[in-house]
């Protein structure tokens, strides 16, 4: 079957009525995209991307009446309606492999890769991640995402007891226990990052007992891990400082990333009452922060 595709425009600020108008108009289906070329960081699980105009594509079926969808979407909206819209005919397809089909394998390091599925990987000695992209959900891609990955892949301990703090599609996690890490307690405020983060553990034949997938509560008087990974945004890391110094052992290490380069010093300076030796390494416009946990008390803030 054939597919009618409306594209509009709107204020980010916008996007939400808009989506919302789209359903209530019939849409099967609505994407975001970019409006121009600024880079922009991996959005959460159901968080709008942070663009000021966003493009939005919206699918209905091949027999719904144009006249009828803006007719709803103007009395939805009213004054706010975007001004500006095109209808396209999408010829029916298997869409997702076209998608996936120039979606290549991505080498993080010396042996880690991330690889779609049906994609394979030659490379002697390879620890094959497989991960399908999706919405800037962490899927390697991004620079953020690959520093840290990078990270892991020179050096992740074998038997380690990692935290992922904002696990969203779960990667970092999963590579960490490919990379011989022991357990991962995964977690994130959003219900569909944990299912996709069981999802995709599921997908890589993580054993359960060695990925433990839950809310921030499920970290509630845990003992402190080898290895924190949070790889959100410098605000929160910045706020949640010493909550995630309290789930670092004395020794351990925290890499943090999600941070542009003119951020790094704040974030390391909120860090410091707790870690030392900070090391920035950074990517284009974004940083990766890798820190050692100080000798001393475990602090109890539960934040």
């Amino acid at each position: 079957m054939d597919w009618l595709q409306l594209h509009l425009a709107a204020p980010a600020a916008q996007v939400p009525a808009v989506e919302d108008a789209l359903h209530a108009a019939g849409a099967v289906a609505v994407s975001f995209g970019e409006l121009g070329d600024r880079e922009v960081i991996e959005p959460g699980v159901g968080e709008m991307p942070l663009w000021d105009e966003v493009a939005i594509a919206a699918l209905f079926e091949i027999e719904a009446s144009r006249e009828d969808i803006l007719a709803t979407l103007t009395g939805e909206l009213g004054s706010t309606m975007p001004a500006v819209h095109r209808w396209e005919v999408l010829e029916d397809r298997p869409w997702e492999r076209e998608w996936l089909q120039h979606f290549e394998p991505i080498r993080c390091g010396e042996r880690l890769w991330v690889c779609p599925h049906g994609h394979e990987v030659q490379a002697p000695g390879a620890v094959i991640l497989r991960l399908d992209p999706g919405l800037a959900f962490g899927t390697g891609t991004h620079q953020t995402t690959a520093l840290c990955l990078e990270w892991l892949d020179a050096q992740a301990r074998e038997g380690a007891e990692v935290i992922d703090y904002g696990c969203g599609s779960g990667i970092l996690g999963i590579a960490a226990l490919l990379l011989g890490a022991s357990r991962v307690r995964a977690v994130d405020i959003d219900p569909q990052a944990l299912t996709a983060t069981r999802d995709n553990a599921n997908r890589n034949d993580i054993a359960p007992e060695r990925l433990v997938v839950g809310e921030p509560g499920l970290l509630e008087a845990a003992h402190p891990a080898d290895l924190l990974l949070a790889n959100i945004l410098a605000g929160p890391l910045i706020e949640l400082a010493p909550r995630l110094a309290s789930l670092t052992r004395p020794g351990g290490r925290a890499v943090l990333s999600g941070v542009l380069r003119e951020q790094a010093e704040d974030v390391c300076a909120a860090y410091a009452p707790w870690f030392g030796g900070a090391e920035v390494s950074s990517r284009d416009n974004w940083c990766r922060i890798v820190l050692q946990r100080l000798p001393g008390p475990r602090d109890t803030e539960t934040k």
